[in-house]
């Protein structure tokens, strides 16, 4: 008989479900798992309350279940702020600890920005127990976003603490200093008058507050590691210093014969405490794009209420509030232009260095600079919804995520520092019987500091964090440290034509004459024609008269006919719009247009008819034109070494002329939208990395399927959500930029990894058979830890490609 004690009820909710039928399904897979006792699952406010045998399943495998079969389960995500988290070692202890708990779902946990960011059901755990475990093994930890002055303010407040200790620590280590010089000295010359050396004593009463309260937080850390069975960095410093400290003292209070090595403790702790603090100083600078981001927001918002005038805080403005902006102000939030016309300067979101032209009914995105000229429009999106805040939250996730490579690293920071801890205790051991105690003591103390995992907690966050914020800088939003990782070995990249590779919006490219009509009038008399119709092509035509500033004429009688064209009075004359079948059907001869059309039709373009009064005058030709950086981009990817496929739903003559147009050589036309994803699967069976390229809404199971979803548009219209990366503008340079900064981001997590991990595999040797100096292993594991943030920062002259 079943322990009843064992037994659990929770509440899960769901997504997805839509009848009877889900209901059904959902309670019949999840009573199969062994240990689930009883199910109900409420259709109306989706939810499944499961009871279950503790000891044969667990929440992890039913929630696994549950999207298998294909619904959701609705998370929560909690960002913590986290401090006192010194080596990867603390970042893999908090993530074990937290991922053991009930309803966690998701831990990351960075140490370069000291947050936590954990995705959790919120019926199975609170974000108060989530602190109080984080703060259960000795760290501190709060809840929510901070304010920028907050945050600030306690980062400045841990800097100058710790400056403090250091300085502190520095004067009383100087006395050693010197003591140390005098003894190299007397060691070449005995009668030099360069003689200083301490009391016991006196070195006892310098040692004991660098010990004790520069380096507490050392003890502090290593308490909490060590109950919670765990090692990191702290471990092996009290273990190093601690060894050399007590063993000095001892021998001090004891009056006996033997070397003292407070020095060596001393100064240790002082080297590390100038690392942490060289350290702190560079990482505040990798998150400067985070920064520059929220200051764009503006505080303030001229709004026009009752005919009044007036200035309120950015946090009171309303969706549908009339805004005014006067030349050289902010955009305080996204809206539509209603009145006025303006360049603005959209760099910041978009890394678009025009100014782009305004009128009304565009859109605006808050956060822009308005360049010329002043404009009123009505808000559509405030707070968190603007596009500015939503990219904002995407590049604080993103900075925030952990890259596989870094997973790779926590698993080995996991095992490192008990393995040096043995190598430590096998150093002691053969060097007392080979030389002695005090040799021993020494190699052992070499070896723990030496091997301090400081920077291996460092290499790939902080490499994230500036790759991700260089991105956001120039439009190229990355949703998470995965993809940043994953687009350096995309193989293969497939577009989708219709507004990737070309604009997306028929154009008038080409008018043939043949008539006694201008190209003027024709273009007045179709555009007259089509201002009734809502076809693309019309439009197309409305708009290129409306460039050229022609009066149109207005119109009677007119007709749509499908699949042929139009046919309306125009001052008093009939027009025919439209193909050859328009023309047959009104008796119309228009056989000498056909080399001309066939020729248009070749090159991709639509080419109509126009006759007036049963007469031929002309032929308009319409088409998708392609933007004006596409050529270049698929030449630059081709250079690169990469597969680039034209995918589209077009015909395939269409399709090849836009594809020689830009140099594709492979071409996949009259591919339904429900198919792409099943090309992108087909490519991807080869063993090519795919890169899908699309507008981010009807490509999105394409997106989805490919290696790295990368979705092109610009402004507030883009689908953030739709990709793993988001071109904020309209330019395939974008995903040759996003390859490059991949690489360049990837190439400094190598050089990290090599200085975090590399030196210390050629070091421990070296200070384990007694060559390495503890006080030079102590300086050469901060500035282990300082060489990989600094080399970090390099990256952020990283520039995109010039246009």
């Amino acid at each position: 008989m079943e322990n009843k004690t064992t037994f659990k009820e929770t509440s899960i909710r769901l997504s997805g479900m839509t009848c009877a039928s889900c209901v059904s399904r959902i309670e019949s897979k999840i009573s199969s798992l062994n240990g689930v006792q009883k199910i109900n699952v409420n259709l109306a406010n989706e939810k499944a309350t499961v009871q279950y045998n503790q000891e044969k399943t667990d929440i992890g495998e039913i929630i696994k279940t549950i999207k298998d079969i294909g619904y959701g389960v609705h998370t929560k995500k909690a960002t913590f702020s986290i401090s006192g988290m010194t080596c990867a070692s603390c970042v893999n202890r908090i993530e074990k600890s937290i991922s053991k708990l009930s309803g966690v779902q998701k831990v990351h946990v960075n140490l370069a920005n000291e947050s936590a960011t954990v995705e959790y059901i919120e019926e199975q755990v609170t974000t108060s127990q989530l602190v109080k475990a984080i703060e259960k093994l000795g760290y501190r930890a709060s809840l929510g976003e901070s304010t920028e002055e907050a945050e600030k303010d306690k980062k400045e407040q841990g800097y100058n603490l710790l400056r403090k200790k250091f300085i502190l620590g520095l004067l009383l280590s100087i006395p050693f200093f010197i003591q140390m010089i005098s003894d190299f000295v007397m060691l070449y010359d005995m009668n030099s008058p360069f003689k200083f050396h301490l009391t016991p004593w006196a070195q006892l009463l310098l040692a004991t507050p660098v010990q004790f309260y520069v380096g507490a937080h050392f003890y502090k850390d290593a308490f909490h590691a060590v109950k919670a069975r765990s090692a990191n960095m702290a471990v092996l410093v009290v273990l190093g210093t601690s060894a050399a400290y007590f063993y000095s003292m001892f021998l001090t209070v004891f009056k006996l014969e033997g070397g003292l090595y407070f020095e060596a403790a001393a100064i240790i702790i002082t080297l590390i405490l100038l690392g942490k603090l060289l350290e702190t100083r560079a990482k505040g600078q990798t998150s400067e794009a985070i920064k520059k981001l929220m200051k764009l927001q503006p505080k303030t918002a001229k709004v026009i209420r009752d005919g009044v005038e007036m200035d309120i805080p950015i946090d009171e403005v309303e969706v549908d509030e009339v805004i005014f902006v006067k030349a050289g102000e902010k955009i305080p939030v996204d809206g539509e232009i209603i009145e006025g016309s303006t360049t603005i300067d959209e760099s910041m979101l978009t890394g678009e260095s025009m100014p782009v032209t305004k009128k009304k009914g565009d859109q605006v995105i808050g956060g822009t600079i308005n360049k010329h000229g002043s404009f009123t429009f009505k808000t559509t999106k405030i707070g968190h919804e603007t596009a500015l805040a939503q990219i904002i939250k995407l590049v604080e996730e993103a900075q925030g995520s952990k890259a596989p490579i870094q997973r790779l690293v926590d698993k080995i920071s996991g095992i490192f520092v008990p393995i040096v801890i043995l190598i430590a205790i096998i150093t002691f051991g053969v060097s007392y019987f080979v030389l002695g105690f005090s040799p021993a003591l020494i190699h052992t103390v070499a070896v723990l500091v030496i091997a301090c995992p400081c920077a291996l907690g460092l290499a790939t966050p902080t490499a994230v964090m500036v790759g991700t914020g260089k991105g956001a800088e120039h439009g190229l939003l990355i949703k998470g440290a995965e993809y940043l990782e994953s687009a350096h070995r995309i193989t293969t990249v497939v577009l989708d034509k219709t507004g990737t590779i070309t604009k997306g919006k028929p154009d008038v490219t080409d008018i043939h004459l043949f008539g006694n009509l201008s190209e003027e009038d024709i273009l007045r008399i179709a555009a007259s024609a089509e201002k009734g119709s809502e076809h693309p092509l019309g439009e197309a035509i409305v708009t290129k008269a409306s460039i050229e500033n022609l009066t149109l004429t207005a119109t009677t009688n007119f007709e749509a006919i499908p699949g042929h064209g139009i046919k309306v009075v125009v001052d008093d004359k009939e027009v025919l719009i439209g193909n050859s079948k328009l023309m047959e059907i009104n008796s119309v001869a228009y056989e000498e247009t056909i080399p001309v059309k066939n020729k248009l039709e070749s090159q991709g373009k639509t080419a109509m008819i126009m006759a007036v009064d049963g007469k031929i005058q002309g032929v308009i030709a319409v088409a998708d034109t392609v933007k004006e950086s596409s050529a270049s981009a698929i030449k630059k990817l081709r250079e690169m070494g990469i597969e680039v496929v034209m995918m589209t739903g077009d015909n395939k003559l269409t399709a090849k002329a836009i594809g020689e147009e830009v140099g594709v050589n492979r071409i996949l036309a009259e591919v339904l939208p429900e198919d792409k994803a099943k090309e992108v699967s087909e490519i991807k069976k080869k063993g090519k990395v795919v890169a899908m390229v699309g507008d981010g809404i009807n490509d999105a199971p394409a997106l989805a399927e490919a290696d790295v979803g990368i979705a092109i548009g610009t402004g507030t219209d883009i689908a953030i959500e739709a990709a793993d990366i988001t071109l904020m503008r309209g330019d395939l340079t974008g995903i040759v930029d996003t390859i490059r900064l991949s690489k360049a981001t990837m190439r400094k997590i190598r050089q990290n990894l090599f200085w975090a991990f590399g030196y210390n595999v050629l070091l421990i040797p070296v200070a384990a058979i007694g060559l390495l100096n503890p006080i030079l292993a102590g300086g050469a594991m901060a500035f282990s830890s300082v060489s990989v943030v600094t080399n970090t920062l390099f990256l952020r002259k990283w520039k995109p490609l010039k246009k």
